[in-house]
C-alpha cells in the first residue's frame, strides 16, 4: 500500500481549551494538515520541541507564566521554527505582536479574524493555505541570537552617490529584516525613508510603535499630507503611501493588486517623484509585489536593492524584484551599509 502525501505537522500552543480545539478542528479539515499536540503552555512547548518536530507553531500571545513574545525569542535562538502569532487583543497586543514579529515569527493574526465555526468556509480553507506556505518558509535564528555571518563582506559594493528618499517594502519576514536594517542606521541618518509592509489589520500602529522604541531612528505612522523628513514612515493600515513632491500623500481608493498599501504603487510614486534620487529595496516576502516598482526605480536612475535568497524567510517578493533589474542583491545584514554610503541631495523641483 503507497503511504499517502506526508502531511503538515502543526504544534499548537494555546491556555484555552475551548479554542485550541476549534483551531484544531479547523487546521485538520481536509487532512493536510496535522495537530500533533497541543500545549497550554509555552514551557511545556519548549521542552517537547525537539520531541515532536513540528513544521509550524501557532503561538498564542497571552500565555500564562513564559509569554508568547518571549518563547517566540526562545524557539528562535535555539530550534529555529515557523511561528504564527495568534493575538486576543489586537490593539493591547499589537506591539507584543510586532515584537514577537521581529523576533522571527513569520505572520500574526487577530483571534477574532478567525473563522473557526465553519471549518470548510472560505476564510478556513485561506487560514490553512496560509498555514501550509508559512510551514514551509525558510526561519533564521532571532538577531539577538545570529551567529555571524561566514563568507566576509559581498562583493557587491554600494556605488556612491545622493538620494533623497528611501522606499522599503516587505511582507512575510518583513518585521525582522526591517529590524535588522534599521536598528543598523544611525539617529542621525538624514534621508527619509517610507515603508511598505504588508501585515494583517489591526497589526501596524504596534509595528510602528514597537519599532520606534527599538531602533534608532524615529518611527511614524504615515499622515495625509505630513512631509517629507528624516525618519522612518510606515504606511498605514488600508492606504497606499504615495510620495507627493515634498509630502506624503494616502490613497484608499485606488485598486493595485492583492495589497493595500502596495509597495508597486510606493516605488512607482518614488520613481516619479524622486527619479535618479531614489532609493528602493524589496525585502523578504510572498508573491511579487514591489518588483515592478523597483523596476521603474532602477530605470529612472535610482539604486536598488533586494534581499538575496540566503536570508530571506520567503524569497519570493525579492526573487522577482532581482529580476526586474534590482542593482545589489545583498544578505539583510549588509543593506543598512549600502543605504548608509548614499548621501542626502537636492529634491527635485516640481515640473
Amino acid at each position: 500500500m503507497t503511504p499517502g502525501p506526508r502531511r503538515t505537522r502543526v504544534l499548537v500552543c494555546e491556555d484555552s481549551k475551548t479554542f485550541a480545539t476549534a483551531l484544531t478542528r479547523t487546521l485538520e479539515h481536509g487532512g493536510e494538515i496535522e495537530v500533533i499536540g497541543v500545549r497550554t503552555s509555552a514551557e511545556a512547548a519548549i521542552t517537547d520541541l525537539q520531541k515532536l518536530a513540528p513544521d509550524l507553531i501557532t503561538m498564542d500571545i497571552e500565555l500564562p507564566g513564559m509569554s508568547g513574545l518571549e518563547a517566540v525569542e526562545h524557539i528562535m535562538s535555539v530550534r529555529p521554527t515557523p511561528i504564527l502569532v495568534l493575538s486576543s487583543h489586537v490593539a493591547s497586543d499589537s506591539k507584543m505582536s510586532a515584537a514577537a514579529l521581529a523576533a522571527g515569527a513569520l505572520d500574526a493574526v487577530a483571534k477574532s479574524d478567525l473563522s473557526l465555526t465553519a471549518p470548510d468556509g472560505v476564510a478556513a480553507v485561506a487560514f490553512r493555505r496560509r498555514v501550509l506556505v508559512l510551514s514551509r518558509a525558510r526561519v533564521i535564528r532571532h538577531p539577538r541570537a545570529r551567529l555571524v555571518r561566514k563568507g566576509g563582506r559581498s562583493s557587491a559594493v554600494a556605488p556612491i552617490r545622493e538620494g533623497t528618499v528611501v522606499g522599503i517594502c516587505a511582507s512575510t519576514g518583513g518585521p525582522q529584516a526591517l529590524l535588522t536594517v534599521l536598528s543598523a542606521l544611525p539617529a542621525t541618518y538624514p534621508i527619509p525613508i517610507l515603508v511598505v509592509q504588508h501585515i494583517a489589520a489591526g497589526f501596524t500602529d504596534g509595528l510602528a510603535q514597537w519599532l520606534d522604541g527599538v531602533v534608532p531612528l524615529p518611527v511614524r505612522v504615515a499622515a495625509d499630507g505630513a512631509p517629507l523628513e528624516p525618519g522612518v514612515t510606515v504606511a498605514a493600515e488600508g492606504a497606499h503611501l504615495v510620495l507627493d513632491g515634498a509630502r506624503l500623500a494616502l490613497d484608499r481608493i485606488t485598486p493595485a493588486g492583492l495589497h493595500r498599501p502596495s509597495a508597486d504603487v510606493l516605488l512607482r510614486s518614488i520613481a516619479a517623484g524622486a527619479g535618479a534620487a531614489g532609493v528602493a529595496v524589496v525585502l523578504t516576502g510572498m508573491g511579487r509585489d514591489g518588483a515592478a516598482g523597483l523596476g521603474e526605480v532602477e530605470r529612472a536612475g535610482g539604486l536598488t536593492i533586494a534581499q538575496d535568497e540566503a536570508t530571506s524567510a520567503v524569497f519570493g517578493m525579492p526573487k522577482e524584484a532581482a529580476k526586474h533589474g534590482a542593482r545589489l542583491v545583498l544578505p539583510v545584514e549588509e543593506i543598512a551599509a549600502a543605504l548608509a554610503a548614499v548621501t542626502l541631495g537636492q529634491r527635485k523641483k516640481p515640473q
